[in-house]
């Protein structure tokens, strides 16, 4: 196969591709999920409003949508290498321009770290099918990990770091460029090692070049990456309100909103790894759609005494429903370029979604003044999840013609 070819002809050591790999996976979540608990200090100190406020995190979501289509045919010309040291150096700068006073610095800065996270976001997974054909299920658990960890990370610090510390939300926000600056640094080794195509190897990806949006499975795995994404985005916007109807105050709720995140954590490494061992993830996949239907029943009908528990099984249907995602980029794909195509198609619809979803979701509410409806709205999206996500476990690839896929050794 063509990636294990490439894999062999790599020649850093695979230490520091490992290591870059974790500080970028790193930075994908902690500029986004260290504004939301900011918003309030942020509102009143630059004189928003609470619905400019709320286009803080929508923006990035919106940049992700829109550009993640093109990120493939970027790095398929000027190397994925450069191109993701560029965005790097793209996000440590929207960083610092987003922690500068001003409400149009704010705005700025965010929209250039969005469309940085845009770019490492649709590569990184082509990176780890190109160099660990062989390893997909464990790199990116190990990417899948270091992205969940540092987000939650990055969450519950913020408000801490900006009132306890003193830095105000400039410097709890401006203190991440430190992260993305280290991110930098690791990244620099591939840059001498950047591959240049040849003739003849650029003939070989034009004969497996596949044309994704027309693929049927690659619509399965695009639409799988959506949904997920519109549930974890809505949980994480209105979860705390939803616990508040049902007479869970405000500091509780926010904690158990924590709980729901760290019970994810170890499913993002460990569901990769057992994806990676099976030809087909079907089981996997039915297993996340009855833990999200099983939480969000719970949520629904069951008993107040029992609600960590069903948070705690929303957070670990959220780990897999994420942890699968990711892997079905690599998984389904025959080369590397063929994942950053699958990649770029399915994050751009995934976070077109997740941008519209937690808005469709409050309107939802404002709507009929409760949250039984929204809640049966992600119980629909939880049975969309399995009927999908059953197409998308198949063993195939998005470019196969042999309806049998090709078989796939374990990792």
């Amino acid at each position: 196969m063509p990636d294990k070819q490439k894999s062999k002809a790599v020649p850093s050591s695979t230490g520091l591709i490992i290591l870059g790999i974790i500080f970028i996976a790193a930075n994908l979540r902690t500029p986004l999920t260290s504004v939301g608990p900011l918003v309030s200090l942020i509102r009143d100190d630059v004189h928003i409003s609470n619905t400019l406020a709320g286009l803080l995190t929508t923006v990035p979501l919106l940049t992700f949508a829109f550009l993640s289509p093109l990120v493939p045919k970027l790095g398929q010309r000027y190397g994925v290498e450069r191109i993701i040291m560029i965005a790097l150096l793209f996000l440590t700068v929207g960083i610092v321009i987003r922690s500068l006073s001003g409400a149009v610095n704010l705005f700025i800065g965010t929209a250039i770290l969005g469309f940085a996270i845009a770019v490492c976001n649709v590569l990184l997974p082509s990176i780890i099918k190109r160099d660990f054909p062989n390893k997909i299920g464990s790199i990116t658990g190990v990417y899948s990990i270091s992205m969940s960890l540092s987000g939650a990370i990055a969450s519950g610090i913020s408000v801490p770091l900006a009132v306890n510390a003193g830095l105000k939300w400039q410097g709890a926000l401006g203190i991440w460029g430190v992260l993305s600056f280290v991110a930098i640094l690791c990244w620099l080794p591939q840059l001498r090692n950047q591959m240049k195509q040849t003739a003849k190897t650029s003939q070989k990806m034009a004969s497996n070049d596949v044309n994704v949006w027309r693929s049927p499975l690659a619509w399965q795995v695009t639409m799988f990456m959506g949904i997920q994404s519109m549930v974890f985005y809505v949980l994480i916007a209105w979860l705390p309100e939803i616990l508040k109807q049902q007479g869970i105050d405000a500091n509780q709720s926010g904690w158990y909103l924590s709980i729901m995140q760290l019970a994810m954590l170890p499913f993002a490494f460990i569901v990769p790894v057992i994806a990676g061992r099976m030809s087909s993830q079907r089981m996997l996949v039915a297993i996340t759609s009855i833990l999200l239907l099983t939480g969000t029943t719970g949520l629904l009908y069951g008993s107040s005494s029992l609600i960590l528990l069903w948070i705690i099984m929303l957070g670990i249907g959220g780990g897999f429903a994420f942890s699968l995602s990711m892997m079905f980029f690599g998984l389904r794909a025959e080369n590397a370029q063929q994942a950053a195509e699958l990649s770029g198609m399915a994050q751009s619809i995934g976070y077109l979604l997740a941008a519209v979803g937690p808005a469709l979701i409050g309107y939802l509410h404002d709507a009929t003044n409760n949250w039984n409806l929204p809640l049966f709205i992600l119980l629909g999206a939880a049975v969309l999840l399995f009927v999908v996500g059953i197409g998308a476990a198949r063993n195939r690839f998005v470019g196969s013609r042999n309806s049998d896929g090709v078989p796939r050794k374990g990792v």
